[in-house]
């Protein structure tokens, strides 16, 4: 049934993908992809169930997974077995997926694997500022990228054909901004749950040398493809002559806003404008919309949310001969996100007045921990077991934790990636160095700490992992953790840490004495020791008490 209902990026691609017949869904926690499988698993789990369909026909499987690598290979088996199925996740997540994510290029699809990548430009929530259009690029498969909530809804459901159509995954680009942001999307009739039927050419599925071959010939020989589908997508008016602007995504409303005032401002006529919305995008053809807006100008103004990748492409065939403006040249800033005020700047526009007073200064408000959060007390207990060391190395992860920077605390010395932490103290503490400890989540350690602590088993490093297991992942919400607690300890001694070196200890300023001592022993043990760290996440248990 086709209604208009309010929705935000990230639920508009959710209710995409349910209508597009999806069988499966998968993903691991991050900002600002997160709320895409919670809409998932909030529909499924309120769609009355028909017996007579039967439970897994009938209810597409929305499931949170260990890390995005093992979200992705999920994906792939339902892919494999002819059912339509998407994975989602944030930009620094792709990293963790690139494995699957650049070799599933090469295979058949099968059942249409869509690939969700939310960028964060801006920084709000990550450690860089990566742009996964060049991901895409680097994988040679096609890229979508919607520029409202309503083009995000229709780019899933179009990509979803196209994957099945090329017989290759399909990423769809969001941004921060599209993806919490809301507005009125119109859904389409929704398409029964499809099943292709498992894939018959094994070969095209088995990566070996020889048929990797094949498969990336192939691979290369659909780009022509890829390139004129993008060309039809893309939007061109040729209008005044002095100026070109090319937006993509959201940089198209931040353009929009500013439209108008140029027009005026340059005697009634608005620049040409191209708006490109897939990639890759077709530079080097004698009559691409890209050549034809620069054989209409005497400029281009490129606009693109994220890395100049666009302005790139172009200067790269145009050169000097047609100035092409932008973040490499420095009318656009290349760090943070697109406004509507950089925009108008980038126009040669005066900035709009404001009614804020310049003199009015806000007080800084730093990140922190939430009231009674168990790792403000693991923390107090670390640091005062490392009072009077004269040498210690503090290794941290990505999650609330990494507050423990800050005041007044200022402990933890290191926050790379995704289980860098053991890693690092590993490093460090194989090399002689003392009371080396890493500091990770429980949802982090499953994501990424593993390995690393297996390499530390498998070598008796000295170091200490300190593992603040608060039952879910909560810097995005308070999302369930993939095994439960009391599992934790029984995994660790299967991987070899020796049961009287692990410890677990309650998180809470009663047991601060003991726990400290506790720690000190651990510090001192020239070997691999864990310590757990239990107490739920307060904003867990908010939750729990209001459901």
């Amino acid at each position: 049934m086709s209604q208009k209902v309010l929705l935000s990026g990230d639920e508009a691609i959710a209710q995409a993908a349910m209508d597009s017949g999806i069988t499966a869904a998968f993903a691991y926690p991050g900002t600002p992809a997160t709320e895409i499988m919670e809409y998932l698993q909030e529909c499924i789990s309120n769609t009355d169930n028909d017996e007579s369909i039967g439970a897994r026909d009938f209810r597409p499987v929305a499931q949170w997974c260990t890390n995005e690598k093992t979200a992705y290979e999920s994906a792939l088996g339902v892919s494999f077995a002819g059912r339509r199925t998407m994975v989602s996740m944030k930009h620094v997540g792709l990293n963790v997926a690139m494995d699957p994510f650049v070799n599933s290029a090469l295979v058949r699809i099968n059942g249409g694997l869509v690939v969700i990548v939310a960028d964060d430009p801006g920084m709000h929530s990550s450690q860089n500022e990566q742009d996964s259009r060049l991901l895409a690029d680097f994988a040679r498969i096609p890229c979508f990228e919607p520029s409202d909530q309503q083009e995000a809804y229709d780019m899933v459901r179009a990509a979803f054909d196209y994957s099945e159509a090329h017989e290759v995954p399909v990423m769809v680009r969001i941004v921060t901004r599209l993806a919490h942001a809301r507005g009125l999307v119109q859904t389409a009739p929704s398409v029964p749950i499809c099943n292709r039927g498992k894939t018959t050419d094994r070969f095209s599925w088995t990566l070996l040398p020889a048929s990797a071959r094949k498969q990336w010939l192939a691979l290369l020989a659909k780009q022509p493809a890829f390139k004129v589908d993008g060309e039809k997508a893309s939007r061109l008016e040729l209008r005044s002559k002095e100026l070109g602007v090319v937006t993509c995504g959201l940089a198209l409303a931040y353009y929009k806003e500013n439209e108008g005032d140029w027009t005026v401002a340059h005697g009634g006529e608005p620049p040409s404008h191209l708006h490109l919305g897939r990639y890759p995008i077709e530079v080097s053809e004698g009559e691409s919309k890209v050549r034809a807006l620069a054989a209409h100008v005497s400029q281009i103004l490129v606009i693109e949310e994220g890395y100049p990748y666009i302005e790139r492409e172009m200067r790269g065939i145009f050169g000097a001969p047609i100035p092409i403006l932008g973040k490499m040249t420095g009318e656009l800033p290349l760090a943070g996100e697109l406004s509507s005020d950089s925009v108008r700047i980038a126009l040669g526009l005066p900035l709009v007045s404001s009614s804020l007073h310049s003199e009015i200064e806000l007080p800084s408000r730093p990140p922190q921990f939430c009231q009674g959060c168990p790792h403000a007390d693991s923390y107090t207990a670390l640091k005062k077991a490392l009072e009077g060391e004269a040498e210690f190395f503090v290794f941290s992860d990505i999650g609330c934790y990494a507050l423990g920077a800050q005041q007044p605390w200022n402990i933890i010395e290191s926050c790379v990636d995704m289980g860098a932490s053991v890693g690092m103290a590993r490093g460090a503490g194989c090399v002689g160095n003392k009371r080396s400890i890493a500091v990770i989540g429980d949802s982090t350690f499953y994501h990424s700490g593993l390995t690393n602590l297996l390499d530390a088993v498998q070598h008796h490093s000295p170091m200490t992992l300190m593992i603040l297991d608060n039952g879910t992942t909560g810097m995005t919400g308070a999302q369930p953790t993939i095994s439960p607690s009391q599992q934790l300890p029984k995994l660790l001694e299967g991987f070899g840490v020796e049961r009287e070196h692990i410890r677990v200890l309650e998180a809470h300023r009663r047991a601060l004495d003991a726990n400290v001592e506790i720690i000190r022993e651990e510090l001192s043990y020239d070997g691999v020791s864990v310590i757990i760290m239990f107490r739920e996440c307060i904003e867990w248990l908010k939750k729990a008490r209001r459901s």
